[in-house]
């Protein structure tokens, strides 16, 4: 076989069963809620079984809310600049090439971070500095509501470390955020905690603790350093997704989830007093 044949061979289709298309439309339809009932009750049961669709299913949700994430920060900037395709391709064709561009996104994000000036004064509102620093804020609030809304559907691997090893996980995730962390029981509120994870963020690494209640429903705690000695408890709002955030002793907090906003904003200012905040921040 020579070097044509060769590049030939590379470039050819691949070809995909039906069979596999479909099931493959069918998680997509499923991590939009585009199942019937009956479909959609299925399809959960057969997530506790199977192991790759599963798995599958937790890809498509992070390109989604890493999509989403993309797509609030372009509302923010001016002028922005879309490429329009006319051509109506296949879903999973589209969610390749969507998590090609968040990547590619996030790194230019990244870049773009490490040449804006750090450590802005903070009650610097009346300066263009003040915009920096309200977007590095909301940039933190964003991470936290993406990760919330990878994670909090796993149903097999949730966290990294249980609720079991939470000394062993405290501890950890000290050493690697290079600061004591400690992890705020919420048991009044009829939240226990699962467990935790490391995640990286804007500048390094990141925490995130999650908690579960009764019925199934879940928080989570996402920490990382802000270089922000303290700001006031802030609100960001995504869907049916809320995450209020502030910052404490230049660490970043953000509590994310699904519940009524004035119960998860009283959770937030407990959380805040917990971690060293003060009334003053709400």
């Amino acid at each position: 076989m020579n070097d044509d044949d060769l590049e030939r061979e590379r470039s050819a289709p691949v070809a995909v069963p039906e069979d596999d298309l479909a099931d493959l439309a069918a998680l997509g339809a499923f991590v939009d809620g585009e199942l019937p009932g009956d479909a959609h009750a299925a399809m959960q049961s057969r997530l506790h079984a199977d192991a790759t669709a599963a798995q599958r299913v937790g890809a498509y949700r992070a390109q989604k809310a890493a999509l989403q994430a993309l797509s609030r920060a372009g509302e923010e900037t001016a002028a922005p600049a879309w490429v329009v395709l006319r051509r109506r391709d296949p879903w999973w064709h589209r969610a390749g090439i969507a998590a090609a561009w968040a990547v590619a996104g996030a790194g230019f994000a990244v870049a773009a971070a490490s040449m804006l000036p750090h450590g802005l004064p903070l009650g610097a509102g009346q300066g263009p500095g003040s915009a920096l620093v309200a977007s590095d804020a909301e940039n933190f609030a964003h991470r936290a509501d993406v990760a919330y809304a990878v994670y909090s559907p796993e149903v097999r691997h949730p966290v990294e470390v249980g609720a079991a090893d939470e000394a062993h996980l405290v501890a950890w995730l000290s050493k690697r955020l290079g600061r004591p962390l400690s992890i705020p029981p919420l048991g009044e509120y009829g939240y226990t905690l699962v467990g935790g994870r490391l995640l990286p963020g804007a500048a390094g690494p990141a925490a995130q603790f999650m908690y579960q209640n009764d019925t199934g429903e879940r928080l989570t705690l996402y920490v990382s350093e802000s270089g922000r000695e303290r700001d006031a408890v802030h609100l960001l709002r995504d869907g049916s997704r809320r995450t209020f955030y502030w910052s404490t002793d230049r660490m970043g907090y953000a509590l994310s989830g699904p519940d009524s906003e004035g119960r998860l904003r009283k959770i937030a200012y407990e959380v805040c007093g917990t971690l060293g905040g003060t009334s003053a921040q709400w």
